[in-house]
Order: structure tokens, then C-alpha cells, then sequence
């Protein structure tokens, strides 16, 4: 497409997006969302995230807590990992490599790109340490580099686990180190052709005996062919010794974040469900995965909603597809998961914290916060509380956008803010 009219295109799309007035707002948080009917067009509605400073400007958190950045200037800080003595590490990286398909493909990157940091990812762990307690990380160092695309991180019985782009690897740790003391060695390879959606996700069991990574999908819905699929948009369970794995879930389109459930042996997830079927459709969603179980991606959404643009369709699957715990709302881009302890406080004790990266496929923007899901007996009960906001400001204007979201059992939650390339700590007044 020539750039005259790849633009012509963009500026078609932003004036039929501004035409019949506000999208509209169902009630789609929770265990049954409202589900509209599907809208397909040419494009979908697409806002820019118009990137400016922070200033002397801070996130909104809560009355009674207070958030500080410990750490700037970084390189597309993704996820981090409290660990035992109170160091963070930060796993810094751009990945993915999938050519785009169509012209609007073209139009959508450009657009989405234009919200997204300029700086070039780190491909490496920066280890963060506050000596004396206060609150100030003043020591900053590379603690390992050369890596491709890490995101996910875990640390288990002395071996510390980072979920690259393309093979899930393992350092050894012991307390207090600042540096990596030699390579790592690759405990087995993860689907990487083409990497559409390259984030790996990275939790491991209880008593660590296996690990759970997220690999996402290869197209939005399945446009590159079943065969681009293959090993996509579902879980692994690796054995921690040997590199084997299994095929643990199915049908998650993109599953961004995992964490396990204290007390439990449960893991859950965060998804960014498919595109291009309307503002709100289809919702983002945090869940229990199941072992054996299938999601619905590609045949349908939400257990048994259909989508017709998959060919052939397949209705055994439809029939057997699971519907999800909680809805977060339709392209909220959660890409943060952690479960909160009650050292956050009595009314953040019992819940998971999401991150919500923020849309660029409708009109009026949605996510660009993160938001605390209250528990009850061990499942969601009510509705989403606000407890990191203002990233995106009345005036419009992007400031940040979280992605991972850690709590410090001591009594913080640590929030990775990958443009402003910026990591933030809440703490509750003492």
C-alpha cells in the first residue's frame, strides 16, 4: 500500500470511529458479562495513545497508600520478581517477529505503535536493592544480559527461571548475589515461529516441582492457518528436572500473566481474548485453568458464543469450551497477575492485583490502570477496584502503561510501567 493511501486509510478509519456517538458501556465485569452483538467492518475503531512525561505528575492510588517510582530510565521493563532477601528483578525486552498480513495490519501496527515506547528493549535482568529498608532502591545493576525477549520469572530452590521468547532458561541463585555467575542453561525450547503473540508467561507449582508457561497465539484468529497454530495459544507444564512437557490447557488465546493461588494449587491466568469483532467484544478475562481443559480460541468465546470468521468451524469443541472465571472488560490488554497478601492492607488482603496495559482498538480507551479483584472464598466476588489509575489523563495524553504487577509479601505491590520505562512501588501507610 503506497503511504498516501495507507494514511488516506487511517484518516477514513478515525472519522467513522468519531461518527454515531459514544461506544457503547455494558456491564461486562464479572462472571456473566454483558455480550453484545458482534460488529465486523473494514477497521476497527482505533485511538493512539498519545505518549507525554509524567512531570511532577504521580499515579492515583488509593487514600491511604502511597506509590513512588524506584527505578527509571530502564529498557521496556515487562515483569518483575520480588526475591527473598527484597531485591526485585526486572526482565527487559521487546520481542515478536510475525510479518504483518493485510493493509490494515499495516495501519493497526503504526497506530499501536505510536503508544508505545521508542526506547530499544534491554533483553536482560536488572536486579534493584533497597539495603536499609527505606524505600530508596539504590543499587541498580545488570544482573544477566544477552537474553531473548525474557519475560516471565521464577524463582525456585535455588534456581532462578526466566521465560525467554524462544526456550525457558535457568540460572542458578543463591541469596545476595548481584550478577548471574555464568550463562544460562536452556531447560527446553518454546514455540517461537513467527511469534505473534511472543510474551511467555512463567509460574511455578507450590512445591516446584513444575512449571507453567503462557504461549500465545499466532493471529488474532487463526489468519495465518491451523498450522501456524500448532503448540499456540495454551499452557505447557514443563518438568522442572528434566525440560519435559505437556499440554496443560487449550484454547487461551493469549495468556499474558500466571500466577498460582495461595494455600492452593490452582493456577490462574489472565487472557487477552480476539479483535475486530467490536468495542465490546470480546472481553479480556482472569481464570482458573483447568488441566485438560479448552478455552474456546479460535471456535468461540466465552463458552459457546461462535465466532464465524474460523473456518471450518468445529462444534465438539464449541460444545466443550469452558467460559471463564471474570470478565475484566473487553480490550483491557491485562498483561499483570499476582495475588495480594494482607499486608496490603484489610481491603486489598484477599484478591488478585491485574495489570491492564490499555486499548488501542476503540474509540474511548479502556484499561491503562491496574485494578484489584476482590476474593471471596477463593473466587472473584464484585466488581474491579481502581488501585493504580491516571496513567492515561483526562487531557488525554498517555503517561505510562502497566504490565507486570508483583506483591511484596513484606507489604508493597511493584508495578512494571513499560513506557515510561519506570517501576513503581505502592505501600500502604504504616
Amino acid at each position: 500500500m503506497k503511504r498516501s493511501n495507507l494514511w488516506m486509510a487511517v484518516a477514513l478509519s478515525t472519522l467513522l470511529g468519531a461518527c454515531g456517538g459514544s461506544d457503547p458501556d455494558p456491564a461486562q465485569y464479572g462472571a456473566d458479562p454483558t455480550l453484545p452483538d458482534q460488529e465486523r467492518g473494514l477497521l476497527p475503531d482505533m485511538t493512539i495513545a498519545r505518549p507525554a512525561q509524567w512531570g511532577d505528575r504521580l499515579p492515583t492510588v488509593p487514600q491511604g497508600y502511597t506509590i513512588a517510582p524506584i527505578a527509571t530510565d530502564l529498557a521496556i521493563p515487562r515483569q518483575t520478581l520480588v526475591l527473598p532477601n527484597g531485591d526485585i528483578l526486572v526482565a527487559e525486552g521487546r520481542g515478536g517477529s510475525a510479518a504483518k498480513l493485510k493493509p490494515k495490519d499495516v495501519i493497526a501496527g503504526r497506530i499501536k505503535a505510536k503508544g508505545n515506547t521508542t526506547v530499544k528493549g534491554g533483553n536482560r535482568l536488572t536486579l534493584l536493592r533497597d539495603g536499609n529498608g527505606d524505600g530508596t532502591y539504590e543499587l541498580r545493576t545488570v544482573f544477566a544480559e544477552g537474553l531473548n525477549a525474557p519475560y516471565g520469572l521464577a524463582l525456585v530452590d535455588g534456581s532462578l527461571y526466566v521465560a525467554n521468547q524462544d526456550a525457558l532458561v535457568r540460572f542458578d541463585y543463591r541469596e545476595g548475589q548481584t550478577r548471574a555467575g555464568g550463562p544460562p542453561v536452556t531447560v527446553t525450547e518454546l514455540p517461537s515461529a513467527i511469534n505473534h503473540h511472543w510474551t511467555k508467561a512463567l509460574a511455578a507449582s507450590p512445591d516446584g516441582r513444575f512449571l507453567y508457561v503462557g504461549i500465545g497465539s499466532n493471529s488474532n484468529i487463526t489468519e495465518r492457518g491451523m498450522v501456524a497454530e500448532v503448540d499456540r495459544a495454551r499452557v505447557w507444564q514443563i518438568d522442572a528436572a528434566s525440560g519435559a512437557h505437556k499440554t496443560y490447557a487449550t484454547g487461551l488465546r493469549n495468556p499474558t500473566a500466571l500466577a498460582i493461588q495461595p494455600g492452593t494449587d490452582v493456577l490462574w491466568a489472565v487472557v487477552n481474548e480476539r479483535d475486530e469483532l467490536g468495542p465490546n467484544l470480546v472481553p479480556d478475562y482472569l481464570t482458573s485453568v483447568r488441566e485438560g481443559g479448552f478455552y474456546g480460541w479460535p471456535y468461540s468465546y466465552w463458552g459457546q458464543n461462535v465466532d464465524p470468521r474460523v473456518m471450518p468451524q468445529d462444534p465438539k469443541k464449541v460444545a466443550a469450551a469452558i467460559a471463564p472465571d471474570y470478565s475484566l472488560g473487553s480490550h483491557v490488554a491485562a498483561l499483570g497477575l499476582d495475588f495480594s497478601t494482607p499486608a496490603m492492607g484489610a481491603r486489598f488482603a484477599e484478591g488478585a492485583f491485574v495489570g491492564e496495559h490499555g486499548s488501542w482498538n476503540r474509540k474511548e480507551p479502556v484499561g491503562y490502570k491496574v485494578v484489584f479483584v476482590p476474593f471471596r472464598n477463593g473466587r472473584p466476588a464484585g466488581p474491579p477496584v481502581d488501585f493504580v489509575s491516571g496513567f492515561r489523563g483526562e487531557d488525554g495524553k498517555t503517561r505510562g502503561r502497566p504490565v507486570g504487577v508483583t506483591v511484596d509479601p513484606r507489604g508493597a505491590l511493584i508495578v512494571a510501567d513499560d513506557l515510561a520505562n519506570t517501576i513503581w512501588r505502592v505501600t500502604p501507610a504504616r
